[in-house]
């Protein structure tokens, strides 16, 4: 009985940490296009935004090993990796935008301009 029951939270576990892994945006959000893409005025602002708000958990150079990032579950977003840098703008802003636990909602918190910005600065942060 207690074996069935372990596997059954395991399989619930593995499941729920496979979804947040692959957490993907919906496809329309591609369509979403960068109003401010190139920008470099925006990419400043992106990166002083990024450092009061992001690098706690995605790290000063976006590599997802910030201080708090250690421990959450599932861990922050390499900003680095190729999967994240071959996601569209759009993508990352409905991500950014939306949220999904751990990853706070960015709604309300910051302005679709201040949004964009943090796109254009995490586009720096290539290998």
């Amino acid at each position: 009985m207690y074996s069935i029951v372990l596997l059954s939270m395991i399989a619930i576990y593995s499941n729920n940490a496979f979804a947040q892994s692959t957490w993907k945006a919906p496809k329309e959000a591609d369509k979403t296009v960068n109003p401010m893409k190139g920008d470099e005025k925006s990419v400043k602002k992106g990166k002083k935004i990024y450092v009061q708000m992001c690098v706690i958990c995605h790290g000063a150079k976006g590599k997802g090993d910030g201080v708090a990032g250690a421990a959450l579950n599932p861990k922050p977003a390499n900003f680095t990796s190729k999967e994240v840098q071959a996601q569209s703008d759009g993508a990352l802003f409905w991500k950014l935008t939306n949220g999904k636990a751990p990853m706070a909602s960015y709604k309300e918190l910051l302005t679709e301009t201040q949004r964009w910005e943090v796109i254009n600065y995490v586009r720096t942060l290539k290998k």
